[in-house]
């Protein structure tokens, strides 16, 4: 048999997108205006950070 990819989840291996790899898309950060990709389809009405400005703002709290 081949390697399971969803062994480490448990349950019957369903659910959401299951089989589907993840569509990126290509975004501008609002923050350093680096481009980058995110796992979603930005709204637009809502700021987009890169992996490091976000963890920044995450970090940096309220």
């Amino acid at each position: 048999m081949g390697y399971n990819q969803n062994s480490g989840r448990g349950g019957s291996g369903g659910g959401y997108g299951a089989g589907r790899q993840r569509e990126f898309h290509k975004v501008v950060c609002s923050e350093c205006k680096k481009e980058c990709e995110v796992p979603f389809k930005p709204s637009g009405d809502r700021p987009i950070y890169c992996k490091d400005c976000f963890s920044k703002k995450k970090d940096g709290g309220r």
